[in-house]
């Protein structure tokens, strides 16, 4: 069971893992069994043992047993919640972005030259 990770250095496995291991001690403070939080979340038995054990569930089933759970509220904070960006829509005249941009790089002009303009050649 992990207790503690570094989600910065911890790869996807590691990451599921962990999750499940946090779901399964929620079950467990909630005295339900694997079979009660399946019915509960219309999955099977098994997708509850598969998600407990960090072998990768889909992710309408993560939210059936966080729902199952009643932990739906923490659903919000897997993301942050960027459409209030102050700076941004002063920059925009109030407008939302729409799509993404490049960085526009200052190209230095380049040194290199074709063989035949070399000094010299007539």
């Amino acid at each position: 069971m992990i207790n503690k990770i570094d989600f910065s250095f911890a790869n996807s496995h590691q990451i599921e893992k962990f999750l499940g291991d946090r779901i399964a001690n929620i079950r467990l403070a909630h005295n339900m069994t694997q079979a009660e939080l399946a019915s509960n979340a219309g999955v099977s038995t098994r997708t509850i043992n598969r998600l407990e054990n960090g072998d990768g569930v889909s992710l309408d089933t993560f939210i059936r047993v966080l729902k199952a759970l009643n932990l739906q509220d923490n659903l919000k904070n897997f993301l942050p919640d960027l459409s209030v960006r102050p700076i941004e829509r002063v920059r925009l005249g109030g407008r939302e972005r729409k799509r993404a941009r490049p960085i526009k790089t200052n190209r230095k002009e380049s040194t290199w030259t074709w063989g035949d303009n070399k000094k010299g050649n007539p």
